[in-house]
């Protein structure tokens, strides 16, 4: 492999998963991609946003807490209402022909964590001081407390939350259209589950690729509600 590529949350927007992709220059078949999780709920196209991720043969796909929920309705046709309302109702529509088995067999394979080079990349986040593997899944896929107490110190880099270089994040959007660092923690969602954009970024020189507002993307389309 050549270069190691970090990607936020998705939520359905396949024309801006697929802008990040070219204007990085990605090399399908030497760079590696990190995705950490939530590829679906939101946008209206989940299923092509999977099988976009499962050409890529350098894949670590993460679970995130959308993806809990739309593996459970894969698998077992539950939908809850909290996870119609925050956007699922749109990815069961772009499953309205059925769910191929390999799109279930590909989410089931989706990791909680990923190491590597003694960085940390996770959904949401671990409580500081500890390890991934002593977190609970829902503390993986839910739990805050990291960014925002990185968050509430700022950026400064002498401080450390956790036992890693770096960790990188998606889960809790930023207003910002470029992924910001906090400590160690790189926060990597800047929104395009609602009006922001989608950013990939090359996780040893930092540059950052992102793509155009995904509402601009979507035009007439209505994403993701407040409630």
């Amino acid at each position: 492999m050549n270069r190691t590529f970090v990607l936020g949350d998705i939520h359905g927007a396949y024309h801006a998963l697929r802008q990040c992709l070219e204007r990085s220059g990605f090399d399908r078949a030497h760079d590696q991609l990190i995705f950490l999780g939530d590829v679906c709920d939101g946008w209206p196209q989940t299923r092509e946003c999977v099988e976009e991720l499962m050409t890529i043969p350098h894949l670590v796909c993460l679970l995130g807490n959308h993806d809990f929920w739309f593996y459970n309705w894969m698998q077992y046709g539950e939908a809850e209402d909290m996870w119609l309302m925050q956007g699922g109702q749109a990815t069961v529509d772009s499953y309205h022909d059925g769910v191929p088995s390999d799109h279930v067999s590909f989410m089931s394979k989706a990791r909680l964590f990923h190491e590597q080079s003694n960085r940390l990349f996770v959904h949401a986040g671990i409580p500081p001081g500890k390890r991934p593997e002593e977190c609970s899944q829902h503390q993986l896929l839910w739990d805050r407390t990291l960014p925002i107490l990185a968050k509430s110190v700022g950026q400064d880099e002498d401080v450390r939350l956790t036992h890693y270089d770096e960790v990188f994040i998606g889960h809790t959007p930023i207003t910002s259209s470029h992924p910001q660092k906090y400590c160690e923690v790189w926060m990597m969602d800047t929104g395009a589950g609602w009006s922001g954009v989608l950013s990939m970024m090359n996780v040893d020189t930092k540059e950052c690729f992102k793509s155009d507002p995904v509402p601009e993307l979507y035009p007439g389309v209505e994403g993701r509600k407040r409630w």
